[in-house]
C-alpha cells in the first residue's frame, strides 16, 4: 500500500507517505489504528500525460460496477494480507496472516472455519506496520515437490541486520506445511522497518519474481531507487530450480543486468519505491504492479524487463517533491500506466486483470484499490497502453483492502480488515450485469 503499506502495508500506507529528510531523523512508530474514511464518489484524475498518450486508443467498452460478497465469515482471520490458490486443488485457498500464520480454506464449504497449515511466528518480526509475513507462492510443480515460498521480515539474530527473507518450506501430503523444513533462499538487508515490498510469485516462465521496497524511511535517503547494485527498490527474478555459484538459486541468463559491472544480476526492473502487490495477467503475461507513493501520488505500473520506473527522481507522472535529484519526464524513466492523487487515497493495493468466465463484461478489466480509503477502481489496457481510463467500481467504507487474490478458475477475491486492526475479512468479487 502506498503510504500505509502497513498491512502489512495496510497500515503502512499512511505512515510511509510521511517525508523524511534522512535516516538520522527516522524513528519507527507502533501500529496505529487508521480511522475509516468514506469511499470517494469520484474517480481519481488521470494525469494529463497518460490522457494525452492514450487518447487515440480509448475504447467505448464500459467497465461494470463490482460487488463484494463476504465469504467464509466463520474463519477467524487476523490481519490477512494475501489469498493464494493452491495450484493442484481448485477447492483450496491459502490465506496469509501478517503475524506469521497461513490458513487453509476449503472454498467449497461456505461455513468453513479454516485450519492453520503453517505457523512461523517465531522467526517473523511484525512489530511495526509494514513488517511480518507478507507473501506466499506455490511452486508451479507443487503437486510433485510440495514446495512453498514465503517472504517475511525477520527477527534480529546475532549480528545479522534487519532483513527480508525469502524462504522455502515443504508441505506434507495432508497439506500441512512443515515449519522445520525451512530453507533460506535469499536475505536482503534493510536499513529501516518500512518499505519491505511484499510480493513473491512465479511467472509463466517458471522463474520466481520478488518485489522489494527501497529500504524505508522517506524519500529514499540511501539512494537505492537508482542503484542497480542494490536488491532494494526493485523487482527481482531468480531461478529456484537451478542453484548456481554456491547460492540456493540461479540467475536467468536473460536477466537485464547479467554480466554488467556494479549491478546485481537478480534485478529484473528497478526504480520502484515499494511495490505492494503485483500480478501477472494470465492471458498476456504482463506484470501489473501497484507502487506505493511518497507524499503526493499512487501509481500502477506495467513492469517490463530492464525497466527503470523513476523513483526517486519521479513520483507518478511528476517530479518528486523535496529531493535533490528531482526530475521532469525523462526517456530514462518509464512512466506509470495511471496514477491517482492523495486526495483520493494514500496507499495503493495492486490487483488483478479479471480472466474468469462468470462475468464476460469484466473480462480484461484490471482491478486495484486503496488500503486507506477502501475505494476500488477498474481500468482496461492493451499492450501496456491505457484503453479505458480508471473509474470507481466499488469499495466499502471502513474496509482496508490489503490484497486481491485469484482462484484457479479466474474468480477474484479481496482480503483485508475493518479499520486496519479489526476482524479479517475475505470478499468474493462479482460484476453487476
Amino acid at each position: 500500500m502506498n503510504n500505509a503499506v502497513s498491512i502489512v502495508l495496510c497500515v503502512v500506507v499512511a505512515i510511509s507517505s510521511v517525508s523524511f529528510a534522512g535516516a538520522d531523523q527516522y524513528t519507527p512508530k507502533p501500529k496505529p489504528l487508521p480511522k475509516p474514511m468514506p469511499t470517494p464518489t469520484t474517480s481519481p484524475a488521470t494525469s494529463p500525460a497518460s490522457a494525452a498518450s492514450s487518447a487515440s486508443a480509448i475504447s467505448d467498452t464500459e467497465i461494470p460496477k463490482v460487488q463484494m460478497r463476504r465469504v467464509w465469515p466463520k474463519a477467524k482471520l487476523i490481519r490477512p494480507v494475501q489469498v493464494v490458490a493452491r495450484p493442484d486443488r481448485g477447492d483450496r485457498l491459502y490465506v496469509v496472516e501478517q503475524a506469521g500464520r497461513v490458513i487453509e480454506i476449503d472454498s467449497t464449504d461456505p461455513e468453513n472455519t479454516g485450519r492453520v497449515v503453517l505457523d512461523i511466528k517465531e522467526p517473523v518480526f511484525d512489530k511495526f506496520n509494514e513488517q511480518g509475513l507478507l507473501s506466499l507462492a506455490f511452486h508451479p510443480k507443487f503437486a510433485e515437490n510440495h514446495f512453498v515460498y514465503v517472504w517475511y521480515t525477520a527477527k534480529k539474530a546475532g549480528n545479522l541486520p534487519d532483513r527480508e527473507v525469502l524462504a522455502r518450506f515443504t508441505a506434507k501430503d495432508d497439506g500441512m506445511i512443515d515449519p522445520a523444513s525451512q530453507l533460506v533462499i535469499l536475505e536482503v538487508p534493510d536499513p529501516a522497518w518500512n518499505h519491505n515490498g511484499g510480493t513473491v510469485l512465479f511467472g509463466p516462465d517458471g522463474y520466481l519474481y520478488i518485489s522489494t521496497g527501497d529500504g524505508g524511511a522517506g524519500n529514499d535517503p540511501w539512494g537505492n531507487g537508482q542503484n542497480t547494485n542494490s536488491l532494494l527498490a526493485a523487482v527481482l527474478r531468480i531461478d529456484v530450480d537451478h542453484p548456481a555459484e554456491g547460492k540456493p538459486y540461479g540467475i536467468p541468463s536473460d536477466n537485464p543486468f547479467v554480466g554488467k559491472a556494479d549491478s546485481a544480476p537478480e534485478i529484473f526492473a528497478y526504480g520502484l519505491r515499494n511495490v505492494w502487490r503485483m500480478s501477472f495477467d494470465r492471458k498476456t503475461g504482463e506484470i501489473y504492479a501497484g507502487d506505493v507513493g511518497q507524499n503526493a501520488w499512487e501509481e500502477i505500473d506495467i513492469v517490463t524487463k530492464g525497466g527503470n520506473y523513476g523513483w526517486r527522481p519521479r513520483e507518478g507522472f511528476h517530479a518528486t517533491q523535496g529531493v535533490e535529484d528531482s526530475s521532469e519526464a525523462d526517456p530514462r524513466f518509464i512512466e506509470p500506466l495511471v496514477e491517482y492523487p492523495h486526495k483520493d487515497g494514500v496507499s495503493v493495493t495492486g490487483g488483478y486483470v479479471y480472466r474468469g468466465t462468470a462475468f464476460p463484461n469484466l473480462v480484461g478489466v484490471y482491478l486495484y484499490a486503496d488500503y486507506a480509503v477502501g475505494t476500488m477502481w477498474g481500468l482496461r489496457a492493451v499492450g501496456g497502453k491505457l484503453t479505458v481510463p480508471p473509474v470507481v467500481v466499488g469499495g466499502k467504507s471502513g474496509f482496508c483492502p490489503a490484497s486481491f487474490g485469484e482462484a484457479l478458475d479466474g474468480s477474484l477475491f479481496i482480503c483485508g480488515t475493518t479499520g486496519g486492526d479489526g476482524p479479517g475479512i475475505i470478499y468474493q468479487l462479482s460484476a453487476q450485469k
